[in-house]
């Protein structure tokens, strides 16, 4: 019987070594390859980069002007806006046309974001003596308590590396269309307004009752630009992880209208956001 060991085990040996090797020379399954859909779950955190310019109001053409010698528009300097960053839920899924091209459309859960006023807006000459606002005010900040952000996007990534890597960095482009939804104006910035420049617009107007006070921003289509890497764990699962910059910005108006549903004023600044978007998120191949 030792005989027999001993002659079986060199040739045991050999067929270990041979199935290792064969093991190492077939290439791996762990990556994408054109057909391939790659679906993702995870976290977006958006960090806005915002700057604005100054407020300017535009005063509707109603008989405000004469009596309070009001011009058509004035823009008061030292006013901005600026808000802050958010996390949220994402949901990618990608399409691999080739090995290495693959597209890519982003979804998820709008985020929630604050807005904040600095600064005064005073009109000139004796409109300003009778009535201004202070947008800076801690009391009345953030003067938008809730606004949600839409900003679906289509990018073209490209994947470097084999496509048997484990590891694959990307790089890629596109487009988002962006808008926003469900703004929810600070309670004392709407009364802060109607009693000073709203109380004092409806009055130069001739317009009886209380103003009202309502807001907007507008929306945009805005390039994209990508960059991650994915790396396989097993054959279908993964883990993902990208930067993302907008180029985003948008109009955002406060409009004052007198309480039969005339429009008085408009005051408008234009935010950039220019968010940067870190994004991890587990990932499942089919």
């Amino acid at each position: 019987m030792r005989k027999l060991l001993d002659a079986a085990m060199p040739n045991a040996f050999a067929a270990v070594c041979a199935a290792a090797l064969a093991t190492l020379a077939m290439p791996n399954a762990y990556a994408q390859k054109a057909g391939d859909n790659l679906v993702s779950l995870g976290w977006f955190h958006v960090m806005p980069q915002d700057s604005s310019t100054p407020l300017t109001t535009h005063v509707a053409p109603v008989p405000i002007n004469t009596p309070l010698r009001l011009p058509n528009s004035f823009t008061s300097a030292g006013t901005s806006l600026s808000t802050n960053s958010a996390n949220t839920l994402g949901l990618v899924f990608s399409h691999f046309v080739t090995d290495h091209f693959a597209v890519t459309s982003v979804a998820g859960v709008p985020p929630k974001f604050e807005l904040y006023g600095h600064g005064t807006i005073q009109p000139p000459g004796p409109a300003g003596a009778l009535g201004k606002q202070d947008i800076g005010d801690p009391a009345v900040n953030p003067i938008v308590k809730s606004v949600r952000q839409w900003s679906p996007a289509l990018i073209f990534q490209y994947y470097f590396g084999e496509s048997t890597s484990k590891f694959r960095p990307f790089v890629g482009i596109g487009v988002s269309y962006n808008w926003f939804s469900d703004i929810q104006l600070n309670e004392n910035f709407v009364t802060q307004t109607q009693n000073n420049l709203g109380a004092i617009l409806a009055a130069g107007a001739g317009k009886t009752g209380k103003t009202t006070v309502e807001a907007k921003a507008s929306s945009s289509w805005q390039p994209v630009f990508n960059v991650g890497a994915m790396y396989n764990i097993t054959d279908r699962w993964g883990v993902t992880a990208s930067v993302t910059y907008i180029p985003l910005k948008t109009t955002s108006s406060t409009i004052i209208k007198a309480a039969d549903g005339t429009e008085l004023a408009v005051s408008k600044a234009e935010l950039k956001a220019d968010p940067i978007i870190t994004y991890l998120a587990l990932s499942y191949k089919f």
